[in-house]
């Protein structure tokens, strides 16, 4: 049996497991082709010839629709939903029509709620700040609600029925040009609000840390960042009551009696209890340049985690080194995937980064419970940055700095797993 399955809760993986992968558009394959011989070398290195990785190609893209006239065949999602695991490059999304984003269907069509995406700043690499090692926190971001759920009218006929709702409910002179506006729905539930504020108290539980950040604009949309704040707060306070410390329960103290707030915040902090507090978007983005040793978790809707993941991860060296997986925690479904863009105008060239596929590797390996596989990948990436063994992109930061090909580069790390 070399498939991935979730039993008891627990994910069951064979020592030969089969993990499909997407190679991608674009300079996807470059990417892969650099990213793949350096897997199989860092399980080898851990595990000599005990365990191994089957890797399964699959289709999809500009790829898929060359070979099947198809942009996401079915045998691709038949493939993903019985492995249960996989890894992608980057894939083609056509702007102002076109098909629809392939990264948003697949993480509709297997419910991956969770967008994870660590930041963590390896030594060494170009970034605009002075201290981003002070940068180093995790991004929960809700991966199948808000604007994401693809629910739009165009303006006229399309939007009508739409017009007259929003009349009949006396909203519609909110709206200042009715008849020439696109609408976009933008729905969040509490269901999917909670489990995904549940996938970040887990994570920050069993890893120990201080902190999980609500990050929403509730202050304006009351009803859907609003209720996004009030549902995870109840989560919290609900599932979790002998282990956090919510900033709801401080402000409700605070309310009749400062002096017993403040006390039972600082008791909470000296007794180790995790801290559920909140911040609105705009002001996180500040705090995060300011002050981002203040956060350790953050969870956050699908819109603002898009734009939060992004910029966390330019203040630590850019999306070019930046990994993500897409995550069910409930049914085990994930899709680890590079989280940048194809650069058509870059394909051929051999240049481009592969370290955001790489660590999304990594984070693959920790997900099915080889560690000390993702250990030795982060600690070669780790080195080859210090050492100034870098691709084009930062070797134009970096003073004295080697420069090597995507290809080369993933060799140089190869070396450095031992």
């Amino acid at each position: 049996m070399t498939v991935i399955t979730k039993q008891n809760g627990q994910l069951k993986v064979p020592a030969q497991p089969t993990i499909p992968f997407i190679a991608g558009d674009g300079i996807g394959p470059e990417i892969w082709a650099a990213a793949q011989p350096l897997f199989d070398a860092a399980v080898t290195a851990v595990y000599g010839a005990t365990k191994a990785v089957d890797w399964q190609p699959l289709l999809a893209g500009e790829a898929a629709f060359k070979a099947t006239g198809e942009w996401l065949p079915q045998a691709t999602l038949d493939a993903l939903k019985t492995n249960l695991v996989a890894i992608k490059g980057p894939l083609t999304t056509p702007i102002g029509g076109g098909h629809r984003s392939l990264n948003v269907t697949l993480r509709q069509k297997f419910d991956l709620y969770a967008c994870f995406r660590p930041i963590h700043y390896f030594a060494g690499t170009p970034s605009p700040l002075k201290q981003p090692e002070k940068t180093e926190m995790v991004v929960f971001r809700e991966n199948t609600e808000d604007i994401y759920a693809g629910i739009e009218y165009a303006p006229g006929a399309a939007s009508a029925q739409l017009r007259q709702l929003l009349a009949a409910d006396q909203q519609l002179s909110k709206v200042r040009f009715p008849e020439e506006s696109a609408f976009a729905l933008k729905p969040i539930s509490k269901s999917g609000s909670q489990r995904l504020v549940k996938s970040a108290i887990d994570y920050a539980l069993a890893n120990h840390l201080p902190s999980v950040t609500l990050v929403h604009k509730g202050n304006i949309m009351k009803l859907t960042e609003g209720g996004f704040k009030k549902w995870g707060y109840a989560l919290a306070e609900q599932t979790y009551a002998d282990q956090v410390f919510t900033w709801e329960t401080y402000r409700r103290l605070a309310e009749t009696d400062q002096t017993a707030a403040d006390a039972a915040y600082q008791a909470a902090q000296q007794a180790g209890k995790l801290i559920i507090k909140d911040v609105i978007t705009d002001n996180f983005f500040q705090q995060a340049l300011i002050a981002p040793e203040q956060f350790s978790v953050v969870a956050t809707p699908n819109l603002n985690g898009d734009y939060i993941s992004d910029a966390l991860a330019a203040q630590v060296g850019g999306i070019g080194i930046a990994p993500g997986a897409n995550i069910n925690y409930e049914t085990g479904a994930a899709i680890f995937e590079a989280t940048h863009g194809t650069a058509p105008q870059f394909v051929g060239q051999n240049k481009l980064n592969p370290t955001s596929i790489i660590l999304s590797g990594a984070l693959l390996f920790d997900y099915i419970g080889w560690p000390e596989v993702a250990t030795k990948i982060r600690q070669a990436v780790a080195a080859a940055i210090l050492q100034k063994h870098v691709t084009w992109d930062f070797a134009t930061k970096i003073p004295g700095a080697t420069q090597l090909s995507t290809s080369d580069f993933g060799a140089y790390l190869i070396t450095q797993l031992s």
